[in-house]
């Protein structure tokens, strides 16, 4: 594939990925406390998610923070910005993936919600860094 559709292929990705991470924003900062959220994070009581929520909500702009990082990046990339759209998608991108690798690292319990945050943005990484060669 030329560099170019790789770029698009990326680009298409990034975006998916940072949709994802402000839909996680939007349920550790705002929905923490609906029991439908629990489920989602595997919070059993009203009390243990009481006692986590300002975590969940500075956890949640952290999301929203890497959303914006690779959204910009796209902007800029779509605008003809390339090594500031590049490096935001990277950075973005690239972090989203980390976090989900620490998120694994840390319990094998949250591999499928690893996989869920960290599998597009690794492809928008492998597939921007395929662009460029």
């Amino acid at each position: 594939m030329s560099g170019g559709v790789m770029q698009t292929i990326a680009m298409v990705l990034a975006g998916l990925a940072a949709a994802v991470h402000v839909y996680i924003f939007w349920l550790e900062s705002f929905a923490w406390m609906r029991p439908s959220t629990w489920r989602v994070f595997g919070i059993a009581t009203e009390e243990e998610a009481r006692t986590t929520r300002a975590l969940a909500y500075n956890q949640g702009f952290y999301n929203l923070f890497l959303a914006i990082t690779a959204g910009v990046g796209i902007v800029l990339l779509a605008t003809g910005d390339d090594a500031a759209g590049r490096a935001l998608i990277l950075a973005g991108c690239g972090s989203m993936a980390a976090a989900a690798l620490v998120l694994i690292a840390g319990s094998r319990a949250y591999a499928g919600a690893a996989l869920k945050q960290g599998l597009l943005p690794l492809l928008a990484v492998v597939a921007l860094g395929t662009s460029m060669l």
